[in-house]
């Protein structure tokens, strides 16, 4: 039908939502972590795009840096020790990103 979108929803669509906690973070390779949501939704988070855009996130360009990623389990977050941040909430943003 004209004017629809034959795009399939990816997997990860609607299951990152707003407040979600991720509760368990993998770096596979820099710059790939792989996620365990709350709910028990697996996904794997594709960084490269984001450090390549910009200055905020180019310090994690560092392999053994990138390495260094936890998860804040007070915030449910994924943190580096320079600062560097994703939250569900971004995460819930940049679906393009994950792939499952």
């Amino acid at each position: 039908m004209l004017g629809q979108s034959t795009q399939q929803r990816a997997p990860w669509e609607g299951r990152v939502k707003l407040g979600q906690q991720i509760v368990a973070v993998v770096v596979e390779a820099s710059p790939v972590v792989a996620l365990t949501f709350a709910d028990g939704f697996k996904a794997t988070l594709d960084l490269q795009r984001l450090l390549d855009i910009g200055k905020v996130f180019e310090p994690l360009r560092d392999p053994v840096l990138f390495k260094e990623a936890r998860l804040d389990r007070e915030l449910g977050t994924v943190v580096w020790p320079n600062g560097a941040d994703f939250s569900p909430e971004f995460l819930s943003q940049s679906g393009s990103l994950l792939r499952s």
